[in-house]
């Protein structure tokens, strides 16, 4: 067996000596270029990590295990694998010929041009994965802020210590959302248009180290949850972010909560889009979802996502 082995920021060779140990493989430490060079892959990594392989690991179609040892590893804890001794047990149980692959679903931002959107043109064909969560507006800026701490601040509760500031300093802006409209599923209509703090739409319920801001999404259902909040006074959304971590803000006054396959948001000034905790590109954009576009190894095959 050959073994793909990618290491994130910070992740030591040494890391890789409980897995070697496990099996008589051999390893590489890069991404294939093409699916024969090797039969698995292995991520040490966070979401960001993950994030930035996406494009080539579903272009090899190779079966990905995600060791979490990063800042933020909220796909991980998704997959069922919520530290190092998980990913062991389940790669243990993958090398002696144990069928725990499962075949999940994406995320993908396609940028627009205004005349795309406005005329309701066809988005172009590239676009950017995304594995966990996307958005704009103040979770946006959070993460912005997040990426400035250091490595070792960031994955000791990074997003939350940079929510207050960004809190403090970011406005509502307009953001016009649309959806498919039901029996012409080509044309876009517009489901909301008002002064919004955050859109968030989700492949997986949690980001920002465990806040579940989308807690009804699977990995495999076909649809991405969205989670959008309008302008709101900062003390109660001070007051509201503390709920997202347990999934209870969705009855709350000024969220919305909604599934879809497709949306577009579009913005008056364009807007920085992030998604796994990255930077991805400025509105407007369409966001879709890539159906069966990553086999995973999970702890079994039969996981509920």
């Amino acid at each position: 067996m050959r073994v793909a082995a990618i290491l994130g920021p910070g992740v030591s060779a040494k890391t890789l000596e409980s897995f070697q140990k496990s099996s008589d493989a051999t390893w590489l430490t890069s991404l294939p270029a093409d699916s024969p060079d090797a039969d698995v892959v292995l991520i040490f990594g966070g979401d960001g990590t993950v994030h930035r392989h996406l494009g080539q690991l579903v272009k090899l179609h190779l079966p990905v295990l995600v060791v979490p040892c990063g800042s933020g590893n909220d796909f991980a804890s998704a997959l069922s694998l919520r530290s190092l001794r998980d990913s062991i047990a389940v790669w243990r149980k993958f090398v002696a010929g144990g069928k725990n692959i499962r075949t999940i679903d994406l995320g993908v931002i396609l940028p627009l041009f205004p005349d795309q959107v406005h005329a309701g043109g066809a988005p172009p064909p590239h676009g950017h994965y995304f594995c966990s969560v996307g958005g704009l507006g103040l979770d946006a800026e959070t993460a912005r802020r997040a990426n400035q701490l250091p490595r070792w601040l960031r994955s000791h509760g990074g997003y939350a210590l940079s929510l207050p500031r960004a809190l403090m300093r970011f406005a509502a802006v307009p953001v016009s959302i649309s959806v498919p409209e039901p029996e012409t599923p080509d044309k876009f209509v517009t489901r909301s248009n008002q002064p919004t703090l955050l859109a968030a739409f989700a492949n997986a319920p949690a980001y920002g180290g465990g806040m579940r801001i989308a807690p009804r999404a699977k990995l495999d259902d076909g649809l991405l949850d969205v989670c959008v909040v309008s302008d709101i006074n900062r003390f109660k959304l001070f007051c509201l972010f503390p709920t997202i971590y347990f999934g209870r803000h969705l009855g709350i006054p000024k969220v919305e909560y909604f599934q879809t396959d497709r949306l577009r948001l579009e913005s008056e000034k364009p807007l920085d889009v992030y998604a796994d905790g990255e930077f991805v590109c400025q509105t407007p954009i369409e966001v879709r979802v890539a159906r069966v576009a990553l086999r995973v190894i999970v702890p079994s095959s039969s996981a509920s996502f």
